[in-house]
C-alpha cells in the first residue's frame, strides 16, 4: 500500500511538472510571437525616441491638428503600461479606448489595428509585459484647445471609424489572405500611404494612392503602372522592403525608419504576400500626363543644373549605377503627384537605411547650400518629365515650403 500512495505521490508529480512544462513551453511561444507582431507593427519606430530607452515614448508626430508624442509602452506602472490589464491592451487596439476610458488619437492606427486577431494580439501583450520597465514621463497630448480634449474622439470614431476583423477573401489564395491582413492590419501602410478627409481620416476610395506626411510623400503603392508600383515585379517589393533599396529608389525619411524597424525583420514569406497583395491592387484609370517639352525654360535650365549636379552619380541617361545611385528614368517614385519628398532629398540630403541584408548605407549630400529655390524646382522639373517621366512641374514655392519645414 505505500509503495502504491508513493506510485500514486510520483505520477502526480510528474502530471504537474509536465503541465508547468507545457505552459512554460506555450508561454514562451506566446512572447516569440508577441514579439514579432510588435514588428510587425512597427511599434518601436514610434514608441522609441532616437537615443532613448526601446519603447519608452517617441519623437513627437507632427500632424495637420498639432503634435501628439508616443507614449512608453514599457510596464512601468508609474508612466507606463504596468498597472493594464491584458483586456485593456486588447481593447484599446480594437476601439482606440484605453485604460480608465481615455480615447486615443488615430494617430495611433488602432484603425488598422482593430482588424488584427485577439491571439495575435493577446501575443503581442505577453511579449510587452516581458519589457523592461523604464521610468520615463511622456505628456502625449500637445494639441491645442479645443483638440485637446479626449472626449473629440467620440465623435471622430462615431463618424468614421466602424471596428471590423478581417475577414479573408474566399476567392483569393491564402497567400493573398495573408498580405492583404498585413497590409490593412499591422502593417497599417494606409495609416501614410493613403489620403485624408479634412478630419484626418483614410479615404478608403482611394486606398494606398499616395499621401502627404510629416513633410515627405508616402507614394502611390497600388499596381499603377505610372505612379505606383505596377512595373515592380514580386521580387522588386520583397527586395525593397528587406533591404531598404533595388534598382529603382533607396528608402528615405519615415520608410526608411519602417524598414529598419519593421520590414527587414519580416519572414520571407510574409514579405512575399505582401508582395502578392500589393500587385493585386487597381488604382483606377488616371491617364498619364503629358511630359513638358524640351524648349521648356524649365526644361532647358534644369537640364543644364543637372549635367552639373547630379549626372555624375544618376548618369546622363538617368540610369543611375545601383546599388549605389538608383535609376531616375521611367522611376514611378519621380512621378508622384507632389515632388514633397524629392525636394526634401534634395534640399536635406539623404543616407540610405542600415539592414543586416544591405549593409552598406550610400548618401546623398544636401544640395541647400548650393541651390535656390528656383533651380531645386527647375533641376527637380526636369527629371520628373525626362526620359520617359511625366509629371507636374515643381514651382519655387513648393520648394521654399519644404525648405522652410527641413529647417524648422
Amino acid at each position: 500500500m505505500k509503495k502504491l500512495s508513493i506510485l500514486i505521490a510520483f505520477g502526480a508529480l510528474s502530471v504537474s511538472a509536465n503541465a508547468a512544462l507545457a505552459d512554460s513551453t506555450d508561454l514562451a511561444d506566446r512572447v516569440i510571437n508577441g514579439r514579432y507582431q510588435a514588428v510587425l507593427g512597427d511599434c518601436a519606430a514610434c514608441h522609441t525616441k532616437q537615443g532613448g530607452q526601446p519603447f519608452a515614448g517617441g519623437e513627437p508626430l507632427e500632424t495637420p491638428f498639432g503634435a501628439l508624442v508616443p507614449p512608453n509602452i514599457t510596464p512601468d506602472k508609474e508612466t507606463g503600461i504596468g498597472n493594464w490589464s491584458e483586456a485593456d491592451f486588447i481593447r484599446m487596439m480594437k476601439t482606440g479606448t484605453g485604460h480608465d476610458g481615455i480615447r486615443l488619437y488615430p494617430a495611433m492606427p488602432y484603425p488598422a489595428y482593430s482588424k488584427m486577431s485577439d491571439r495575435d494580439l493577446s501575443d503581442m501583450w505577453a511579449y510587452l509585459t516581458t519589457l523592461q520597465p523604464v521610468k520615463n514621463k511622456v505628456v502625449a497630448n500637445q494639441l491645442p484647445f479645443p483638440l485637446n480634449i479626449r472626449l473629440s474622439m467620440w465623435g471622430w470614431n462615431l463618424l468614421n471609424f466602424d471596428p471590423e476583423p478581417f475577414v479573408p477573401d474566399e476567392k483569393q489564395t491564402a497567400e493573398w489572405n495573408r498580405g492583404a491582413y498585413l497590409v490593412q492590419g499591422p502593417g497599417h501602410c494606409a495609416t501614410c500611404h493613403s489620403p485624408k478627409s479634412f478630419l484626418g481620416a483614410d479615404k478608403d476610395s482611394q486606398f494606398l494612392q499616395g499621401a502627404s506626411l510629416q513633410g515627405w510623400y508616402a507614394p502611390n503603392i497600388t499596381g499603377d503602372p505610372h505612379v505606383g508600383i505596377g512595373a515592380w515585379s514580386e521580387e522588386d517589393i520583397v527586395a525593397y522592403l528587406k533591404t531598404g533599396s533595388t534598382d529603382k529608389t533607396i528608402a528615405s525619411g519615415p520608410m526608411a525608419e519602417a524598414i529598419a524597424q519593421s520590414t527587414s525583420q519580416m519572414k520571407d514569406a510574409d514579405l512575399k504576400a505582401i508582395a502578392v497583395y500589393l500587385k493585386s491592387l487597381s488604382a483606377g484609370t488616371a491617364d498619364k500626363p503629358t511630359p513638358l517639352k524640351a524648349d521648356d525654360g524649365r526644361m532647358v535650365a534644369g537640364g543644364a543644373i543637372y549635367h552639373d549636379t547630379c549626372s555624375a552619380c544618376h548618369g546622363a541617361d538617368g540610369k543611375g549605377a545601383m546599388p549605389l545611385f538608383p535609376a531616375l528614368a521611367g522611376n514611378s517614385l519621380i512621378q508622384q503627384p507632389s515632388a514633397e519628398t524629392l525636394a526634401h532629398v534634395v534640399l536635406a540630403g539623404s543616407q540610405g537605411v542600415y539592414t543586416p541584408s544591405r549593409q552598406t548605407t550610400p548618401a546623398m549630400p544636401s544640395f541647400a547650400w548650393r541651390l535656390n529655390d528656383q533651380q531645386v524646382s527647375d533641376v527637380l522639373t526636369y527629371v520628373r518629365n525626362s526620359w520617359g517621366n511625366a509629371a507636374a512641374p515643381v514651382s519655387a514655392s513648393d520648394v521654399r515650403d519644404i525648405r522652410g519645414g527641413a529647417q524648422n
